[in-house]
Formats: structure tokens, sequence, C-alpha cells
């Protein structure tokens, strides 16, 4: 799935695409993409709307229109937008395309069928369900020491799992939540309540760190195997610091990665 760095990415090249466009038309083709606005919303809200800005709250990328209503996206595991000409083929998969004024068009195209989108009013964004019950956003202020400390310590999960929590930190996906527990030292079944203040500087440092740094380089850790991983992927290949075998087991039904030496506590 998609972390903060590739959906900020995502954003950027919309912002690009789109800024200042107008939707000629649009339509919905799998109703199941958007379920709470029917194909018939779908289209009618888009029609004739230019976009005035675009944005991201977490993993989701929001289009804002200038009829007063944002367009919000989630790609889930497999879904992308893809800038045509006008007259070209779909790709598979495609399930909403958006005819744009300079002859061009959008499309959102998913192979497993997990994306969502749904169009709210922009003054009330704060209501939309899937976006009041976010984090704050991992790259601002309001993301603090103080703050991780706090939600860790109010939890006996293991930090590898509160790290992977939207509504705890934003952003962090199975991948870059095992680069920034390796980076930090940090064991990932160890519980959130038993990190010290200290402890919790330094993971707040490295997960900054290893989403800015992803932003930075454009990397699309999500559909490539990256090498530059210290961790992540690496099952029983030699640690780059240490030289032991990194290990993998299974922590909330995803893989978990860690060093057992440079990771022991």
């Amino acid at each position: 799935m998609p972390e903060l760095p590739e959906v900020e990415m995502a954003a950027r090249e919309l912002r690009e695409w789109l800024l200042g466009r107008t939707i000629l038309k649009a339509r919905l083709l799998r109703p199941g993409l958007a379920p709470q606005n029917s194909p018939q919303a779908f289209s009618r809200f888009l029609k004739g709307a230019t976009v005035v800005g675009i944005g991201r709250r977490g993993k989701h990328i929001l289009t804002h229109l200038s009829h007063g209503r944002t367009l919000i996206s989630h790609l889930r595991m497999t879904g992308r937008f893809v800038d045509l000409d006008f007259d070209s083929e779909h790709p598979p998969h495609t399930h909403a395309i958006f005819w744009l004024d300079n002859g061009r068009k959008l499309v959102f195209a998913d192979q497993r069928h997990f994306g969502w989108m749904h169009i709210a009013t922009s003054s009330r964004l704060q209501e939309v369900e899937q976006l009041a019950r976010l984090a704050p956003e991992p790259l601002e202020a309001t993301f603090d020491v103080e703050y991780l400390y706090r939600i860790l310590h109010k939890s006996a999960r293991a930090i590898k799992l509160i790290l992977l929590d939207q509504t705890r930190v934003l952003g962090l996906g199975n991948i870059y939540a095992a680069e920034a527990l390796y980076r930090a030292r940090i064991n990932p079944r160890v519980r959130g309540s038993r990190i010290s203040r200290p402890r919790t500087a330094l993971l707040h440092r490295e997960i900054v760190n290893v989403l800015s740094e992803a932003i930075a380089s454009g990397s699309l850790a999500y559909g490539e195997n990256d090498e530059s991983w210290a961790v992540y992927d690496r099952e029983r290949e030699p640690c780059r610091s240490c030289g032991v075998a990194i290990r993998r087991f299974t922590q909330g039904g995803r893989s978990t990665y860690y060093c057992p030496r440079c990771q022991s506590r």
C-alpha cells in the first residue's frame, strides 16, 4: 500500500496535471469506488468545476474544486491516476474518467478495486469520518516528541502496531515503520508504554527523517524492491550495521523485518 511519501508525490503530480483545469465532464465506471456518491451525483458535482487546489491529508489526496466541493481520493493498494490524450484508450481496470478543458483526460485505474473516492463539501471536510479521526501530520509541528511520547505511553500494544495506526501516527506504512524502528534501534515487539522519553525523541527524529528522505528521493517504495532499505524485505540478508541476518515475523497480519542484534530491545 502506498505510504505518505508516495501519496505526496502523487498529489504533486496531480497538481501539475490539474491545477487551474476545468473538468468538462466526469464518469464513474465502478460505483463501489465512490459508495457515498451515486454515479449521477459524481458526474453532476464534477461537471464544469475548476481545480483550485490539490492537497493531502495523510494518505488521502484532496482535490479542491471551484464550487466549494472537494474530491477525496485514497489510492489504497493499487490505485493510480493516469494522464492521457483525449482519444487514448483507457488502461485496464479504469474506474473513473475525468475529461479536461486542455484536450486531455485523467483516469483512475485500480487493479485490486480497493481505491476509494468521496465528493464532500470543502468547508466541512473535518466532519468526513475518514479524515476526522486521523492523527497529526508527521512532517508538521503538531507531531512533536511530546505528542509521540504521550500516545506511546497510553498503549500496551507493540510499538510497530502503534506506528501503523493512522489515528496515532499518520502516513507510516509497513516499510517506513520498519525502517524508522531500525534507525532508532527499537525492537518492533516492544510495548509502546515501555519506550523512554529519550528513545521517543530518537524515534521521532527517524520517523521524520525517513519520510523526508523518501519524498526528496522520489522513492516508489510500495511498487519496487528498493535496495536502499536497511531491513525491509531483506530476510536472511546481513544487517548493514552488524552483519547479523535480518529476521522476519508476522505482526498484525503483515511482515515485520528487523535486526535481532541492533534492535535487541
